[in-house]
């Protein structure tokens, strides 16, 4: 087998379908597309094409054929694509047929993208960017993604570089034709400005740094539902998901583990989290681990809901706490002084209120839409290049400053996927589905 061999797979949706698109990509990509279709069509242009299985000369179908010589190409290779009536015996047949061609394979999930990524057709965040995007289910969730598939954070990444690369270049020049005797001197050989255009790229980096991240707009802003036992969380929790998603009784302590479903509030990905009441005294064992896991999950909340006795909830500052009075229409319930929303789910009062309040406070932690948003791995790694730069900017030794400038390049390389490790790329790359 050879080291680049031709994939190729279904690349459109499951069959039945009007159209089922098979990619081919690679180099016997001209050769297995001339096997099936007789001849190559021209370059870029749909033809119509009667397809035929070299094995048997039997007809499998009569369709649109492209040829699409690399290198530009989406994979940067050579690729063709069969655009097939998409019933599920035609889709198969015309797999089996190039299954059996010398030289071609299955694609692996992302094998398609990974190939783009290693020719250079894309860097690792776009790659990123694409990944979140085919699994994007919200209205920011896509426009967060698509701005990153686009090249946003790509673009802004290479004028980076080349600031680093100009300010290691003006260090290099002047260690180079600097006397020997000379190098000690620390300031007096630092270029004109050098600090304050190294601050300056700091600066701009750091201001993307404190963006709002990727992760709670991936996997919803995280809301969990506090409080003792019979407080009405599980009811509040079922109101908000709009399912009965979690068991509602007179008996305390129901919930014994974290519930958690993710919805979309006009088109602000959410997720709920229903927990296990909280109470010091009468838990049992398991009721306990279902308390630890529940104090655990607010820990961790993006925003607490709390339904039980005022300013008595999860004590930090790191996570928001909304007071709320869940059981308005019970003169019996526990009142509060100064809670941020009072409502009943029986009788709907304030939940509309409640929901509204949600997804404005969502949206201001949010990316903007359209905004480009780092995920963990590009956090970390701009981190770096800004710890870099700024230690570059206030270092009076050039030998140190131009080391700074090493490390910060390097990590910006380690961003863009220049330096990266396997298992890192096969991580990100099994995302992807099969054909993509």
């Amino acid at each position: 087998m050879s080291d680049n061999p031709t994939i190729f797979a279904l690349s459109s949706g499951a069959p039945p379908a009007g159209i089922a698109v098979v990619r081919i990509s690679g180099p016997d990509a001209g050769t297995a597309l001339s096997a099936l279709a007789g001849s190559l069509p021209p370059p870029r242009r749909a033809t119509f094409r009667r397809l035929v299985d070299p094995a048997d000369g039997a007809l499998l179908d009569a369709t649109m054929v492209l040829w699409l010589p690399g290198p530009h190409t989406a994979t940067g290779e050579d690729s063709a694509e069969l655009h097939l009536h998409g019933g599920r015996a035609v889709v198969q047949a015309v797999l089996a047929a190039l299954g059996r061609l010398p030289g071609l394979r299955a694609a692996q999930a992302g094998e398609f993208t990974r190939r783009a990524f290693l020719n250079g057709r894309i860097d690792l965040n776009e790659a990123e960017g694409l990944a979140d995007l085919l699994s994007a289910e919200t209205e920011l969730q896509r426009r967060s993604a698509l701005a990153m598939a686009d090249g946003a954070l790509s673009r802004r990444v290479e004028e980076w570089r080349q600031g680093v690369l100009m300010l290691s270049a003006q260090l290099e020049a002047l260690l180079d034709f600097s006397d020997e005797d000379d190098v000690g001197e620390g300031a007096a050989l630092l270029p004109p400005g050098f600090a304050d255009q190294a601050a300056t790229q700091a600066a701009q980096i750091g201001a993307w740094l404190a963006r709002p991240r990727a992760e709670p707009l991936r996997e919803g802003f995280r809301v969990v539902l506090a409080g003792p036992p019979n407080a009405g969380k599980s009811t509040l929790f079922n109101a908000l998901v709009e399912a009965e998603a979690a068991i509602t009784a007179a008996e305390p302590g129901t919930t014994r583990d974290v519930l958690t479903r993710s919805v979309a509030i006009d088109g602000v990905p959410f997720t709920f989290a229903d927990t296990a009441g909280l109470r010091d005294e009468g838990a049992g064992e398991i009721e306990r681990i279902g308390i630890a896991r529940a104090l655990a999950e607010a820990a961790r909340a993006d925003l607490i809901l709390w339904l039980g006795p005022e300013g008595a909830g999860p004590a930090g500052d790191a996570v928001p706490l909304w007071e709320l009075s869940a059981r308005a229409d019970d003169p019996v319930a526990p009142a509060k002084a100064a809670p941020r929303h009072r409502l009943s789910v029986h009788t709907g009062e304030g939940l509309d209120a409640l929901r509204r309040d949600l997804v404005a406070h969502a949206r201001a932690t949010l990316p903007a839409p359209g905004e480009a948003a780092l995920n963990a791995r590009q956090h970390t790694f701009l981190s770096q290049v800004h710890n870099s730069l700024a230690a570059a900017g206030r270092e009076r030794d050039p030998l140190l400053a131009a080391e700074h400038l090493r490390l910060a390049r390097r990590a910006l390389d380690g961003l863009t996927g220049r330096a990266g490790t396997e298992d890192m790329l096969d991580a990100l790359f099994g995302r992807f589905c099969i054909g993509k």
